[in-house]
């Protein structure tokens, strides 16, 4: 698909990171939140590197089954970041190209665009890669960076025999392990 986006949603690049999966959870809220449509962007760009100049052309994955796997990053974060929330709000939009170029013409006219970003870089200070800052620099909208969670999104993992800490606090006992 290499259509742009219509109207005033909101715009949101993904690639499948955690972080850019809390971008879509960010946007999804914010985008209810103004009663608009999040726009999902996932940018792709031919593999051209990786594979030798003499590996035999069947090895090269064709620019369909590239398309096709990049659809499959789209869905995935979608249904990941979102699960039963998904709905006709939600809009997935997959194009070729250099994803700084991509995200920025797909936000023209947007709310805004929503970037994911980790949770910390050096010194403590906000971590933003070369698209975020690139699009920081360039785009015509409000550009939101969200962070990353300190630790993937996930349910604890009960162990068989594990006492919870909770069922501790007043007994005295350990209150859980360092």
């Amino acid at each position: 698909m290499t259509e742009r986006t219509g109207g005033n949603g909101i715009v949101v690049g993904v690639d499948g990171s955690e972080a850019s999966m809390a971008a879509l959870r960010w946007a999804a809220d914010e985008a209810r939140a103004r009663h608009t449509e999040v726009v999902v962007v996932h940018a792709w760009e031919q593999a051209a590197f990786g594979y030798a100049p003499y590996a035999p052309a069947a090895a090269r994955p064709t620019a369909a089954e590239q398309r096709e796997r990049a659809a499959e990053v789209l869905a995935t974060a979608v249904r990941e970041a979102l699960g039963p929330r998904i709905g006709a709000v939600v809009r997935g939009v997959v194009v070729e190209g250099p994803p700084v170029r991509v995200l920025l013409r797909q936000s023209r006219g947007a709310l805004l665009l929503a970037l994911g970003r980790r949770a910390h870089g050096g010194f403590g200070l906000p971590s933003v890669g070369a698209v975020s800052r690139e699009c920081l620099r360039y785009a015509t909208v409000p550009v939101v960076t969200v962070p990353a969670p300190d630790r993937p999104v996930s349910r604890p993992v009960s162990r068989p025999g594990a006492v919870e800490s909770s069922s501790l606090a007043g007994s005295g006992g350990v209150r859980g392990r360092s």
